[in-house]
Parts: structure tokens; sequence; C-alpha cells
């Protein structure tokens, strides 16, 4: 494990942009040839181009979904957007054949060092292709696949195929719409029966180019008894221009399988975040989204699991973090299918300065089902007056057999607290750290060690400047 003195984080360390010359890029703006030339770029399939091309008459038909969160939505300009942009489009294998401009980008985020010291596998993403994809060689002995997805497409389409778009539909929002019609980038992920595997798999999302989109797609299979935790980092340069990262996440998880997907997400204060996230739970087995959200000018995320199988068991635990400019619309879905299956919430909150958040929650029990349960505690924390919090829980059970139970909490900062501890010798963005820290210590525990470690520090960096 990486030792917390190990660590040198900054809010601007992803503040950075070198000047990139493109091999792939398909212009500015969003129209059926935009579709056709990732599609031909790609080499893909004549199905995967009638899925895109299906996936875009779609988007056009739906509506900006304003009434799903704010009315921010109304400012992204898909007119002024670049859909695609690449150096190549096969990751390198080797660190050293990694182009230099994006090899150096990635050794500043310490990408490198990371994968030496802890992860099994590591994909690094540029703007719309994989740069770099590597696993430990003992793992693909067992049979674990860890490729893009366009690898995935190309060359497992027996597996990729038949879970490809199954659990979140084309048509489920305009963004999940958008995202099928110029995916590009993303993880392919199969676990074999039975392999367990004791080290994460880690990808890394970077967007260096201005007025971009990144629209990845991910797809994780843990056959049955399969264990894997998979962890994603992204960072974006501040731009003037707005930014859009539009991803969909696809989880599998089947008989007696486990997933526990952890995401730490510290875009740059331009990029609208707007991503679907779902997974489907088969008998037994478990799917845990442990999910943190500091960054961004607004994040609109979900996570969700159908609890498809009997004595299923699917949990969130998220963190979101807005200050000044930032509305964190984050929350969770549980979908009981099945009966004897258990659901858990935990949602933590921080508005700091005129920063928003909110919680979006759907917890869905049919009268048919018994013996299912949920929990779900949702608390925020606010540091000045002029911040702000929302709670939009939405609980339909039904019934006898079922339970659910339901708390939110909203505090401040108490100004006692503070007084005390600046009394023994803490300055008061220090005691203001701590009271922050304490509030989310119990979820920031469930992040593996690199992670909670930098989101301690990324907290305290966050709290200087925002008293007064």
């Amino acid at each position: 494990m990486i030792q917390p003195n190990e660590f040198d984080i900054d809010t601007e360390k992803g503040n950075f942009h070198f000047d990139t010359n493109y091999a792939f890029n398909a212009g500015v703006g969003l129209n059926e040839e935009v579709v056709r030339y990732i599609s031909d770029v790609k080499q893909e399939e004549k199905w995967i181009l009638d899925f895109r091309l299906k996936a875009y008459q779609t988007f056009l038909k739906k509506p900006v979904p304003t009434h799903w969160a704010t009315e921010d939505l109304n400012n992204i300009d898909f007119d002024v957007i670049r859909y695609y942009l690449a150096k190549g489009q096969q990751p390198s294998r080797s660190w050293e054949d990694v182009p230099e401009d994006i090899k150096n980008t990635f050794e500043r985020l310490g990408i490198p060092e990371q994968e030496r010291k802890f992860l099994a596998g590591v994909e690094a993403q540029f703007d719309s292709e994989a740069a770099y994809s590597r696993m430990k060689d003992d793992l693909e002995k067992e049979g674990v696949l860890f490729v893009g997805s366009t690898e995935g497409l190309s060359d497992y389409p027996e597996i990729f195929k038949k879970w490809f778009g199954k659990v979140i539909p084309t048509s489920d929002n305009k963004f999940s719409a958008l995202n099928s019609a110029v995916f590009s980038g993303g993880s392919f992920i199969y676990i074999p029966p039975g392999v367990k595997l004791t080290q994460p798999l880690q990808a890394y999302f970077r967007i260096n180019a201005e007025n971009f989109g990144q629209f990845e797609r991910t797809l994780i299979i843990a056959d049955e008894g399969a264990e894997v935790t998979y962890m994603e980092g992204c960072t974006a340069p501040k731009f003037e221009t707005s930014t859009l990262h539009s991803a969909v996440v696809e989880l599998v998880a089947l008989k007696g399988a486990k997933i526990q997907y952890v995401t730490v997400q510290n875009w740059s204060n331009n990029v609208f975040n707007l991503v679907t996230k779902r997974a489907i739970a088969e008998e037994e087995a478990e799917v845990r989204w442990i999910d943190c959200n500091i960054g961004s000018r607004l994040t609109m995320k979900y996570p969700g699991v159908i609890l498809r199988g009997r004595k299923a068991r699917g949990e969130v635990l998220s963190i979101a973090l807005a200050n000044d400019g930032q509305h964190q619309d984050t929350g969770a879905k549980m979908i009981h299918a099945a009966e004897e299956t258990s659901s858990n919430i935990i949602a933590k909150s921080i508005s700091i300065g005129k920063g928003r958040s909110s919680y979006r929650g759907l917890v869905k029990m049919p009268k048919h089902l018994k013996n299912c349960k949920n929990n779900t505690e949702c608390d925020a924390l606010l540091i000045n007056s002029d911040s702000q919090t929302d709670t939009y829980p939405a609980i339909s059970v039904q019934g006898d057999g079922n339970s659910v139970q339901h708390e939110a909490t909203v505090s401040k900062v108490s100004a006692e607290q503070i007084f005390y501890m600046k009394q023994r010798g803490l300055s008061e963005p220090e005691a203001m750290s701590l009271c922050v820290n304490g509030f989310v210590n119990d979820l920031i525990r469930e992040f593996p060690m690199e992670y909670s470690v930098e989101l301690k520090r990324l907290i305290d960096l966050e709290m200087e400047g925002s008293v007064g």
C-alpha cells in the first residue's frame, strides 16, 4: 500500500495542458457524418455503426432533462463540442512506447508510480482513446480480460455483445443516447468464474483538449464467484469554455460474484459531468459503488443496482463536496427485483461558499416480493450561510414483508466547535478541515488506502479560503 507521506497532492495537480497534434479529429459539432467518422476510424463492424446511428436519432429526439436537475444543462452547446480526438488507435503495452506528450501528462499525475506500487492493471485514457493499457501477466494466465472497449468489441464479441447496452439501454436518457452514438475509450473487464483479484484494476481518464467531450464506455463482468475492485480517477485542465464528460458504465455481477467500483472525480470547474452508471446483481451477488465527487461545474450521477437475484446485495457510499460555482447532484438507485435482497445507501455532502449539493435517491420494491430491506442515510453539512443543500428521495415500497428506513440530516459547522479548537492552537481553516473530515471520516475509511489519504488532503485544500 502507498503510505500517506508518499503523496504530494494539490488542487492544481491536474491543471496543466500540453499542445497535442491529433492524428484523428472529427471536427466541431455533432451530425451523422461525425458518428460515421468515429466508426470508420475504429474499423467497426456494421452492427456497431447501426447501433451508433440509431442512438444518434434517439439523442436528437430526447429533450434536455431540465426537470431532472437544473437549468444549468441548457448552457451546454452541443454544436461547439469536439466529439473525437485521438493520437492513435491502439494503446501501448509498454510505457516507453507511449507518445511523449501523453507520457509527460500521466507521469506528472503519478500513474506509472501507482501502477508499480499497488495495481494489478492500469489503463490510461487521453481524450478519446486509451494511450496505455497493461495488466499483470499472471492475471492473463487466469483468463482475466482488461482491455479498452474498442478491443473488447473487436476481440471478444462473444462476451462483450451479450451485455453491451443491456444494463443501460440507449434510450435511458439523453446523455446515455449521446454516449451510445459517439462512445470511445473506457474499459472492458471480464473476470472468469471463481477468480478473485487481490489487487485493484484502475483506469485514469484525462481530458486535455479545450471544447472537448469525453464519452468512455465501460463494461465489467464478474462471472460466478469472481471478485474484482475497479478504481477510476479523472482530471482536466481549467479552460474558460465548457467541457463535457458523459460516460456510461455497466456492471454485471453473476451468481455469487462481487464487484467494487471506486470513483474519485476531481474534474476542473468547467466540466459538465453527466454520467449513467448501473449494475445488475444476480443471486447472492454483491455490488458496491464507492463514489467521491469533488470537482466539476455540474455533476449528475446516480449509481444504481438492479437486484435481480435472490439474496443479492447492493450498496452505494458517496461523498460530494460543492464549492463556489459548483452543483453536485448525486445519489443512488436501488431496484429490488428478487426476494431477500438488501440495499444500503449512505450519502454525505458538504456545501461551501455558494456551492450547492443535492441528493436524489430511488428505492423500489414491488408488492410481490418478500423479505427485502433497504437502509438510506443522507447527511448534509453547510459551511457558509450562502451554501445550499437539497434532498429528493423517491421510495416506493409495496407488500407486507419488506422494510425500508430513511434518515436525512442537515447541519452547520458549530461556531462553538471552531472556537474550542482555535483555543487549542488550530487556525480557523484547520479547525474547519477537522470538522469536515470528521463528518465524512466513516465513509473515507471505505476507500482504498491510496485514495482515502488523497481525499483527506483534497478536503483540507478545499477548506482553504472557504472561511470568512
